[in-house]
């Protein structure tokens, strides 16, 4: 049987890609998800474990049986907007759902973990190009979250032996190229398939959240990548661990930012559509600008992000005119 390996929130939308591609690598991914945010739909490329990582005892059956050589870690609250709102919600499950995994990692003997991290970390540092050595400031429960986490890590390396990969994502955006899975949220709030919804009259308009910001048409700025890029990253960053080159952290974004009305402009290039839209004020929690300036990703993995964003609005195009999981 093939190598198995741990994909926690293997049925959101980067965890099932991470699935299809561990699959096509050789491995057998093993989804974990209790499906509060992903979608039963998205689970097609290997087994399925139902349940909460805040579970103990679930989770250590599950090592049990599978006897990963690896994990996978994307399981989390990731709503900017909510975690201002509710920080006690994103601190209670972020923390204690990754706190829970590490501890099952290390009873288990598995010392592999790749880690959904996230630019947000960072917080608000205008004006900077941000790579690996930036000040983490995070302005928002998400992002404190999941500093805290990168933190957990470092212990948990510390004292049990697990060695991990950090991966601190700028805007992931796209589908999968062959449209068997993609990217839907209830609520959703990620701008690419909001545009898209919409451009297909699933919502009345696109509200724009700020357009008073310090940027060139004054709505705010994100570097986009595409899904297929960012899980590329991470079949290399497991091979990197289990080659034994240990810990690191890497950003992935492709440095180059766009703002919100670049990608209304992109989606209707794409698209042949014009997206209907609604000017609202700013959301507690956005930063102005979030670029990744570093290299190091291509320098020490040998990756770099392939697919522009013209290329990310269509592929999410395709896959959303396929309908999503469950609307």
């Amino acid at each position: 049987m093939a190598e198995a390996v741990l994909v926690t929130g293997g049925a959101g939308y980067i965890g099932s890609h991470a699935c299809k591609a561990l699959k096509a690598a050789g491995y057998l991914p093993v989804t974990c998800d209790d499906l509060t945010t992903g979608w039963a739909d998205a689970v097609k490329f290997g087994p399925f474990e139902q349940g909460a990582l805040e579970n103990r005892a679930w989770l250590d059956a599950v090592f049990a049986r599978w006897q990963p050589v690896a994990v996978m870690h994307f399981a989390a609250l990731s709503d900017v907007g909510q975690s201002v709102r509710d920080p006690g919600l994103y601190w209670r499950r972020n923390i204690a759902g990754a706190a829970n995994l590490l501890d099952a990692m290390s009873v288990a003997g598995c010392r592999h973990l790749v880690f959904s991290s996230t630019c947000a970390v960072y917080g608000e540092q205008d004006g900077v190009l941000l790579d690996e050595t930036s000040p983490r400031r995070p302005i928002n429960a998400y992002g404190a979250s999941k500093a805290a986490i990168e933190d957990m890590i470092g212990n948990f390396s510390a004292a049990c032996g697990i060695e991990a990969v950090i991966f601190r994502y700028f805007n992931v955006a796209g589908a999968d190229p062959e449209a068997e899975i993609g990217e839907f949220h209830r609520p959703e709030t990620h701008l690419v398939p909001l545009v898209l919804d919409a451009i297909s009259g699933r919502r009345p308009a696109l509200t724009i959240f700020g357009t008073d910001y310090d940027t060139p048409d004054g709505t705010c700025i994100r570097d986009y990548v595409h899904v297929a890029d960012l899980i590329e990253a991470h079949i290399s960053g497991l091979d990197w661990l289990r080659a034994g080159r240990g810990n690191a952290v890497f950003n992935l974004g492709s440095g180059r930012g766009y703002s919100v009305r670049e990608v209304i402009e992109a989606a209707e290039k794409v698209t042949g559509e014009t997206v209907p839209v609604i000017e609202g004020s700013r959301r507690p929690g956005d930063c102005t600008r979030l670029v990744s300036g570093s290299r190091k990703a291509e320098d020490e993995l040998g990756w770099r992000p392939r697919r522009l964003l013209e290329e990310m609005i269509a592929d999410a195009w395709r896959w959303h005119q396929r309908g999503a999981y469950r609307r």
